[in-house]
């Protein structure tokens, strides 16, 4: 996903632990505040109580990036609002990664679609702004082993990320 906007964001605060590496498609570099989506990962993996050294990416795309790791890696035609590509399996509750040689637990890489967040949006009644940031915390969550196959799995999710954006607001 090199080279399809700026980047910024690494080892943003919460002492060195998370290294963040966000990109924004330069389409959209207007409409991304700089700043905010670290903290919403940084919320989110401190909520989850993650306090070992931990790495990931943030993908703020356009519809046809995602609509084509859409295709490509869920067989699914046309974009979504958030994919979320694990590098570890790991359930909710679990006690542990396995730590890796480099001693940062690789969790892998979340993509939103910044056009379905506007849209999702306007939908809901909200503001972009925390619909992109619900979109990232579902999309961690995800990384952290989180899924919302089961309707009590996607309850328990649901209050998780209403808790962590209470967290981000205040």
């Amino acid at each position: 996903m090199a080279g399809r906007g700026i980047t910024y964001g690494v080892n943003y605060k919460r002492s060195d632990l998370y290294n963040i590496n966000i990109q924004i498609e330069k389409q959209l570099q207007n409409y991304v505040g700089e700043g905010w989506p670290q903290r919403v990962v940084e919320e989110t993996l401190s909520a989850q109580g993650i306090n070992f050294r931990v790495e990931l990416d943030l993908l703020i795309a356009a519809d046809e990036t995602v609509g084509e790791l859409n295709q490509r890696y869920r067989g699914v035609d046309g974009p979504t609002d958030v994919l979320a590509f694990a590098l570890t399996e790991r359930g909710p509750g679990e006690d542990s990664f396995i730590m890796p040689p480099d001693h940062i637990v690789h969790l892998g890489e979340v993509v939103i679609s910044y056009p379905q967040a506007r849209r999702q949006a306007e939908e809901y009644g909200h503001s972009v702004e925390q619909e992109l940031a619900l979109l990232i915390i579902h999309g961690v969550l995800h990384l952290l082993g989180y899924e919302h196959d089961k309707l009590e799995d996607e309850e328990e999710m649901r209050a998780l990320e209403e808790k962590i954006l209470g967290q981000v607001r205040s």
